[in-house]
């Protein structure tokens, strides 16, 4: 086994139990050079064993860590603990029910850097994204499927932090039976949702939202709401659920409005729910311009910074959403306001919320502070892990 060692200096992350080790951290390999994925040993400058972790050479993260235990193996049979404990993680939540949806696995915060494992009524998606994680597929898979004895298991993959790790993207059948093409899941609330595990946004659905819809969802009662980058209308099926007046839901995507529409059926929503497949800034804008008005509007965009040289850029389409659904509300009314993108902190969410209240000479509160749904668990050694940030205000 190779041997990781760190430059002068380097060692306080790991010995904090962070799970990332960089190639800017790394002065040498001692022994053999570790191929892709294979296990490696991190110890200090002065030769002080600190953790143990799986290689890539692809991705600037060269180590991932999974254990601070010199006696303990990173091997199929600690990957399978770490896989019991996240899932009775969840059962302990209440989450983890037949015909439902949650997150069962959550990397990093879970202990198992770069896996996946989000359960649909049934069925499991699994994105593989490490080289450590690709080379064990077979092995997780099995484990998976001894474990949980699910319907079947479809790869998701096929995201761009496999191409920083030097992997193709990857879908399809792992193990077992292909998931339909429109899943029907229950969220919690008891809202139904359609799902496409094979095709749709993440692995199929934004199950870290699932929770902070029925917080919106309390202010919605009589309300017209505008629910933007609606996806499948999560947040427009909890608000007519709720008792709100009247719906217009806004996505760039044809299917994902046609998904919405069999969640209205299976929800037996009958409110007007007018569904717009248009560009968001520039449809407000227009609204704008006609000056319609609304008395909820819900923004919840697609990760704005993928990169900290994105970071500028993210923040000014933030401000510019904001900015454009206060100049939208009615007095008194509510914005529920979303970031999934992690290189955006909270305090800096906030800011940008902030400026745009003062180019919008509005008077707003900030009601509730939200975050990701609890089966996506943050590692308060890995604060990373908490990306999803929400702030639902009161606009006069």
């Amino acid at each position: 086994m190779a041997t990781v060692t760190l430059q002068p200096g380097k060692e306080r992350p790991v010995v904090q139990h962070h799970p990332w080790v960089f190639s800017g951290a790394i002065a040498r390999i001692q022994g053999r050079f570790p191929e892709r994925g294979e296990v490696v040993d991190v110890q200090s400058a002065s030769g002080e064993w600190l953790a143990r972790g799986c290689w890539s050479d692809g991705s600037q993260i060269r180590v991932r860590l999974f254990t601070w235990n010199p006696h303990e193996p990173v091997d199929d049979a600690l990957i399978r603990r770490r896989i019991e404990r996240a899932i009775d993680g969840r059962r302990r939540l209440g989450m983890i029910a037949a015909d439902g949806a949650c997150r069962l696995v959550y990397a990093e915060s879970d202990g198992v850097p770069g896996l996946i494992v989000d359960y649909y009524a049934g069925f499991l998606a699994v994105q593989l994204l490490t080289q450590a994680m690709a080379l064990r597929s077979a092995a997780i898979t099995r484990i998976l499927a001894e474990m949980l004895a699910p319907r079947g298991i479809y790869e998701r993959s096929d995201v761009d932090v496999r191409d920083r790790e030097g992997l193709p993207p990857a879908s399809g059948v792992l193990w077992g039976e292909t998931p339909p093409e429109r899943l029907k899941v229950r969220l919690p609330g008891d809202l139904w949702h359609v799902v496409d595990l094979s095709a749709g946004q993440k692995t199929g659905a934004y199950l870290d939202q699932a929770f902070n819809r029925l917080r919106v969802a309390a202010h919605c009662a009589g309300a017209e709401i505008l629910d933007c980058f609606c996806y499948t209308g999560g947040f427009t099926i909890a608000a007519a659920r709720a008792g709100a007046r009247r719906a217009t839901a806004v996505d760039a995507s044809e299917t994902a409005l046609s998904a919405l529409h069999d969640g209205l059926a299976l929800n037996n929503v009958t409110i007007p729910v007018e569904t717009v497949a248009a560009d968001v800034f520039q449809l407000l804008r227009r609204y704008r311009e006609e000056q319609r008005r609304f008395d909820v509007i819900v923004l919840d965009p697609p990760k704005f910074a993928h990169t900290q040289a994105q970071v500028e850029r993210a923040t000014r389409g933030y401000k510019d959403i904001n900015l454009l659904a206060m100049q939208l509300l009615r007095s008194g009314g509510v914005l529920a306001t979303f970031s999934c993108s992690g290189l955006v902190s909270s305090d800096l969410f906030q800011k940008v919320v902030f400026g745009a209240a003062l180019d919008a000479r509005r008077e707003v509160q900030i009601i509730e502070r939200l975050t990701q749904s609890p089966d996506h668990p943050v590692l308060l050694t890995f604060p990373e892990g908490e990306y999803l940030k929400g702030l639902i205000c009161r606009v006069w």
